[in-house]
C-alpha cells in the first residue's frame, strides 16, 4: 500500500462531561441528528476527500464503536485499495499499555503508518461535528511547504481559553501557539485537526515517547516544541459549521442547530453527505391527532401527541397528550401519556414517565442510570 494522505481518528476519549450518555458506550459512538453518530462525520469526511485508509485509535468502552465501524463498508473505506483499521491498544514484547495522550495514541501506532508507506497524515478528533474537504487543507500544506498545518476556525473572544489559540503571520504562519489560555492573544482556535508532514511527525512522536516529563499530547507537547524548533507550522482558515460536542449543552445545541433553515452544516444536502448505518425500514407514523411543527422525525418513529422545535431519532414513541419541546430523543426512547419534556435530551431506549421540564440553562439529560 503506497498513499499519499492516511487518516487517524482519535475516538478513545472517556467524554465524561456527557454524563450517562459514554457511561457504557465511546463518545464518538453516540447519537446526533435523528439518524447518526457522532464518529460518521469524520468518516465521511474522509471518504468524501477521497481518503482511502482510515485508522481509528479506540480505547474506552469500544465494543459499540467497533461493532457499529465494522470494515469501514458503509463508508466506503474498504474492499479495493481501501482500508479501514481498528486500532486499540495492545500488548507487545515491551508489555502492556494503555494510550497516554493523543500523541502517544498516534505513536503506538507507528508501525500501521510505515506500512501506509504515506507522506502525509491527517490526524483528527471523534467528536466534533462539521464537513470538511481535507484534499484542500492538504494542498494548503503543499503549497506552503509546511510541516504541519493546523486547521482553525474564528470564535468568540469569550470562548478562547477553552481551545488551543493560534497566533499567525501575514502568510498565516504559526509564530505563537496557547494551550487553554488563561488570557489569550488571539480567536483563532485550534480545530483538532491536523496534516503532518509524516517523517517530520515520526521523528517528533518518537523523541516525546522518550521524554518521561511529557503529558504526550499534541496540544501540550508536539505542537509547542516544534514551534520552539523553528518547524514551519502553518494556519489553515476554516469558516464552515463546526462544534465540539463533548458536553450535554453543546450536544443539545448542535442537535437544535439543525432545525435553523440557515444552518451552515446542511446535514441533509446531497452534497460531501453524512453516511451512516439505518436501522430501521420502516416510515414515521403521525398520528391524526398528532401536532408536528418545525421538528426532525426520523424513520420508524411513531407520534401520537406535540413535537415542537426538535429532533426524533427512530424508534422513538411519542404517545397521546405528551409534549416534546425543544429536545432531542435518542432512538427508541418513549415519552409516556400526558408527560411534558422541555430543553433536554433523552438517551436510547429511555422511558420518560413523569414531567421533566428544564430551561435551557439546565439541559437535562433523562437516564435510568
Amino acid at each position: 500500500m503506497n498513499e499519499e494522505l492516511v487518516a487517524i481518528i482519535l475516538a478513545g476519549g472517556r467524554g465524561t462531561r456527557l454524563q450517562s450518555l459514554t457511561k457504557k458506550s465511546a463518545k464518538p459512538a453516540v447519537f446526533f441528528g435523528g439518524k447518526y453518530r457522532i464518529i460518521d462525520f469524520p468518516l465521511s469526511n474522509c471518504a468524501n476527500s477521497d481518503i482511502k485508509v482510515v485508522g481509528i485509535a479506540t480505547q474506552y468502552e469500544s465494543t459499540t464503536l467497533n461493532n457499529y465501524i465494522g470494515t469501514g463498508k458503509n463508508w466506503g473505506l474498504n474492499g479495493n485499495g481501501a482500508l479501514t483499521s481498528i486500532l486499540p491498544p495492545r500488548e507487545t514484547p515491551k508489555g502492556a499499555s494503555w494510550y497516554l495522550g493523543t500523541a502517544d495514541a498516534i505513536y503506538q501506532n507507528i508501525d500501521w503508518l510505515d506500512k501506509t508507506h504515506c507522506q502525509y497524515v491527517c490526524i483528527l478528533s471523534g467528536d466534533h461535528i462539521y464537513k470538511m474537504d481535507y484534499s484542500n487543507m492538504l494542498n494548503f500544506h503543499k503549497d506552503h511547504d509546511a510541516d504541519v498545518t493546523i486547521a482553525c476556525i474564528e470564535v468568540d473572544i469569550n470562548e478562547a481559553s477553552r481551545f488551543g489559540i493560534m497566533v499567525t503571520d501575514d502568510d498565516e504562519r504559526i509564530i505563537e501557539f496557547q494551550e487553554k489560555p488563561k488570557k489569550p492573544k488571539s480567536t483563532l482556535a485550534s480545530m483538532g485537526i491536523y496534516i503532518f508532514s509524516y517523517q517530520l511527525l515520526r521523528k517528533a512522536l518518537i523523541s516525546d515517547s522518550e521524554n518521561d516529563s511529557s503529558s504526550h499530547d499534541f496540544g501540550k507537547d508536539i505542537l509547542p516544541k516544534l514551534l520552539s524548533s523553528d518547524k514551519r507550522l502553518f494556519a489553515y482558515h476554516f469558516d464552515g459549521y463546526w462544534k465540539d460536542v463533548g458536553t450535554v449543552n453543546s450536544l443539545w445545541q448542535a442537535n437544535m442547530d439543525l432545525l435553523d433553515r440557515d444552518c451552515a452544516l446542511r446535514l441533509y444536502s446531497s452534497k460531501n453527505k453524512i453516511f451512516s448505518i439505518d436501522t430501521c425500514s420502516r416510515p414515521q407514523y403521525i398520528g391524526v391527532s398528532a401536532e408536528v411543527k418545525d421538528s426532525i422525525i426520523n424513520q420508524g418513529a411513531i407520534i401520537y401527541g406535540k413535537v415542537t422545535h426538535s429532533v426524533i431519532s427512530n424508534e422513538v414513541k411519542i404517545e397521546k397528550g405528551a409534549q416534546v419541546i425543544d429536545s432531542f430523543l435518542m432512538p427508541g426512547a418513549i415519552v409516556k401519556e400526558n408527560v411534558k419534556v422541555e430543553n433536554a435530551i433523552i438517551g436510547a431506549e429511555e422511558i420518560v414517565d413523569k414531567d421533566k421540564i428544564g430551561s435551557k440553562e439546565e439541559i437535562l439529560l433523562v437516564s435510568s442510570n
